[in-house]
């Protein structure tokens, strides 16, 4: 019997809203807004939590002067149709790109994702 339900991820960002619509218009999850504090929520009942922080400096990814930390992977269907889409979003894809059934990109606070076929 598990201990715990709702797993969720919570990243640090400079600015929770802009970064929480991100992600749910990348995922096409429903976004729930509060003062500092965004929930991202899925079909299933995934759920991403976006929290502001004073401060904040992004990662530096590859190097490990600010490692990355934590990033996501999304499945697609289509790598080209899926890049094109987000970078209409706001993403930057990545100049380091080490793989060929995915692609990094950053998201707009500077945090490394990957859009995954496999």
């Amino acid at each position: 019997m598990a201990i715990a339900r709702y797993p969720s991820v919570v990243i640090d960002c400079p600015d929770a809203a802009a970064l929480g619509r991100f992600y749910g218009a990348l995922l096409d999850y429903t976004v729930s807004e509060a003062d500092d504090w965004v929930e991202i929520r899925g079909p299933e009942g995934q759920c991403i939590c976006f929290q502001q922080v004073e401060g904040y400096a992004a990662p530096d990814w590859p190097g490990q002067e600010r490692p990355q930390q934590m990033h996501l992977d999304v499945v697609v269907d289509d790598l080209d149709e899926a890049e094109a889409a987000t970078l209409a979003l706001g993403a930057t894809k990545h100049e380091h790109q080490p793989g060929e059934t995915f692609r990094v990109f950053l998201d707009p606070a500077g945090h490394p994702f990957c859009l995954c076929v496999s």
